[in-house]
């Protein structure tokens, strides 16, 4: 299923858009679309975030607020100014339990009921396909902000992406230093169809202008097939112009670790938080970032939606090439 962008017209009911998570690259993509279709966007960010205007398009309002704190919220971004909409794309940094329901749940919770206060009637929020099938922390937090946001009565899109560019681009130092691309078990194990962050910051940006967009669960994915790792790292090999050679990790490996990180972890926060981050690991190395159909339990690459212009293999030849770099932050598996 291919959804047809229709991003160069402005919006023919510009908006007033309260928006956190502008900082991130899908923030800062969806800022720029919302700009670019007319809408007066106004980003709160963390206070001392440093000098980000250079990041974010011209145009958007910047103010600094501290989303863990409702006061700040209300006096900092807020401001008893009136809003149409919100528009979300603020996740977890490491995804471990503190983390993930501080930011993922509460924050959300907090900034939907400031801005319902302030006349927002209408919610785009970012969030991830793999809350489909919830083992993680920060599954589970996402998932329960969700049901707090469909029971609010306001118009929702709760947009789930499938993967992103630049958490598949990990290995390109490997590869270019003469290492092999590393797999998990035959690298055939998973699959998905990621999406370009213009692509995904058109699409959130759409989401408040088309009613077919309102009151669902959105899954999406990028352009093309769906693509195993190994499919992958071929595509990464090629943009460089290097044979491919591959080297197969036991994904029994990452159980071992996870479990001794586990036993560590009853004595040590540190090492309990890093087990929670192996299990992260574990799960994007087992599971396929594709729509799952609730009656076989399997994925589904023909039920995942397709939005875009950009494939992977677009831009894995930009980054080949130093067009564009990639921050991968907290999540970097390898």
């Amino acid at each position: 299923m291919t959804i047809k962008p229709e991003g160069g017209a402005r919006s023919a009911r510009p908006q007033r858009v309260l928006m956190l998570g502008a900082t991130g690259t899908i923030g800062r993509a969806t800022a720029a679309a919302l700009v670019g279709r007319g809408h007066e966007v106004i980003c709160l960010v963390r206070p001392r975030v440093g000098d980000v205007s250079r990041n974010l398009p011209a145009g958007v309002i910047l103010r600094q607020a501290d989303v863990t704190d409702p006061g700040s919220l209300q006096r900092d971004g807020i401001r008893g100014e009136r809003f149409d909409a919100l528009v979300t794309c603020l996740a977890s940094r490491t995804g471990v339990p503190r983390d993930a329901w501080a930011i993922d749940h509460q924050a959300h919770v907090d900034a939907l009921q400031a801005a319902q206060g302030a006349g927002v009637r209408q919610v785009v929020l970012l969030s991830a396909i793999c809350v489909q099938k919830p083992l993680l922390a920060f599954q589970h937090a996402k998932l329960a902000f969700e049901q707090v946001l469909r029971d609010s009565g306001l118009i929702y899109s709760i947009v789930r992406p499938t993967a992103y560019f630049k958490s598949l681009s990990g290995q390109m130092d490997r590869l270019r230093r003469g290492k092999p691309f590393l797999l998990f078990a035959d690298g055939t194990l998973t699959a998905c169809k990621p999406i370009s962050d213009d692509d995904l910051g058109l699409y959130m940006a759409l989401c408040l202008d088309d009613p077919a967009l309102h009151n669902r669960i959105l899954p999406i994915g990028g352009p093309g097939a769906a693509m195993t790792p190994r499919e992958q790292g071929m595509a990464l090999f090629a943009a460089l112009g290097q044979e491919p050679r591959f080297k197969q990790v036991p994904v029994g490996m990452m159980d071992v670790i996870i479990r001794t990180l586990d036993m560590l972890g009853r004595v040590s926060p540190k090492l309990k938080a890093k087990a929670e981050l192996a299990r992260i690991g574990r799960y994007y190395a087992t599971e396929s970032m594709l729509v799952l159909d609730p009656a076989t339990g399997s994925y589904d690459a023909d039920a995942t939606p397709s939005f875009g212009s950009e494939t992977l293999i677009d831009f894995y030849h930009k980054l080949a090439r130093g067009e564009v770099t990639v921050d991968r932050g907290d999540h970097a598996v390898f």
